[in-house]
């Protein structure tokens, strides 16, 4: 058994976690008693971040959806799809006919990559966050 000292991933505040690792797999998580952010607390996810990484759920590629089944596809594929349906959508009803929404599963220098692809790459501001609910 070995216990792996970590930053949560589930928001930006940084809160210290440890992830238990048994035979080779995260089995548990608890927080750090002395990390000047959780101050040995975690909220709810932080107790529960472990749950999902060896998840049979878990997707590990991406999916489109071909002659109504979803289908595994190359990054570039789903990539491209995806750009096209949404330069597509701005072009035939306007930029804000688009919405973005962030994710606290995010890091912060990933959820400031979106909000830049949405209001300079996309041209709307219509972006928001699962945190401000």
């Amino acid at each position: 058994m070995q216990d792996i000292m970590t930053i949560c991933n589930y928001c930006g505040c940084g809160c210290g976690v440890y992830l238990r690792v048994e035979q080779d797999r995260v089995v548990g998580s608890y927080p750090s008693k002395n990390h000047p952010i959780s101050r040995g607390t975690l909220c709810s996810k932080g107790w529960h971040l472990h749950e999902f990484i060896h998840s049979e759920k878990r997707l590990t590629r991406p999916l489109l959806r071909k002659n109504g089944k979803l289908q595994p596809v190359s990054w570039e594929e789903a990539l491209d799809y995806t750009a096209s349906q949404l330069l597509k959508t701005k072009k035939k009803y306007g930029p804000d006919a688009i919405g973005v929404l962030a994710s606290a599963k995010c890091t912060n220098e990933e959820n400031y990559l979106l909000q830049k692809l949405t209001r300079v790459g996309l041209d709307t501001n219509n972006i928001d966050h699962c945190a401000r609910l």
